[in-house]
């Protein structure tokens, strides 16, 4: 099963119960069984400051991923962490479903690309 975590910190209204549906079936659909993984909602200003402090770029943006196992070989018996997802409402508005599913892909390990763009598309269209 993939326990979803949701965490509003954005101040504006989000469905975090949508969110987690999505992320459980895109993680289905790439084959995740099991596993953990975070989605947080958080305004213009604390996303600019992921994105300086993590990537050294000091602007707002829509999505930030910070994996943790990927799709990894663990130890028998170990609970998979994927990792957490960021997303900034009030940069993507009420199109959240795209960059939430580019979090989640980068979370399995995935990079920018062809590859990366068709399941978007698939997992957006299912």
């Amino acid at each position: 099963m993939i326990v979803v975590e949701t965490q509003n910190r954005s101040g504006v209204d989000v469905d975090e119960e949508a969110a987690a549906a999505l992320a459980r079936s895109v993680m289905a659909a790439e084959g995740v069984e099991e596993g953990e993984l975070g989605i947080v909602f958080v305004g213009p200003d604390e996303i600019r400051a992921l994105k300086r402090d993590h990537l050294g770029v000091d602007e707002a943006t829509d999505v930030l991923s910070f994996p943790i196992d990927g799709l990894e070989e663990l130890p028998p018996g170990a609970p998979r962490s994927l990792g957490d997802v960021v997303l900034c409402p009030q940069v993507v508005g009420e199109g959240w479903r795209a960059p939430l599913v580019h979090g989640l892909l980068h979370l399995l390990g995935l990079e920018h690309g062809a590859e990366m763009e068709a399941r978007e598309r698939a997992h957006l269209s299912a």
